[in-house]
């Protein structure tokens, strides 16, 4: 009877590690599964994320390009308003100026 019995405890101690086993592979399954899950779900977080920032860096540097060219073009307008002052005012005195050097150039001092 007790060979019986030794049997009978081999058999329930064999049913127990395969159940255990079976345990183990379907949590590490399970874990598997949830880590693959909360990888795909942080791409997509990065992935919104980068064009988030994607969309923010074009809209400043269209920004800032836009400022750029309006700088240009208004420092282009007072570059030009100021050669035609420049040239006005050339022209105001140039007479003054020939006749100032002509009157030292002709004079003679002793």
């Amino acid at each position: 009877m007790e060979s019986g019995r030794g049997q009978n405890g081999i058999q329930l101690l064999l049913a127990a590690e395969q159940e255990a086993q079976h345990i183990v592979n379907t949590s590490r399954n399970t874990k598997l599964a949830r880590l693959k899950q909360a990888k795909d779900e942080a791409e997509k977080e990065v992935a919104q994320f980068r064009a988030q920032m994607e969309v923010d860096f074009k809209t400043k540097l269209s920004e800032s390009s836009g400022d750029s060219g309006a700088n240009v073009k208004r420092l282009e307008q007072e570059t030009d308003t100021k050669i035609q002052n420049l040239k006005t005012e050339a022209d105001r005195i140039s007479q003054d100026i020939m006749q100032l050097l002509l009157k030292y150039v002709t004079t003679v001092k002793n």
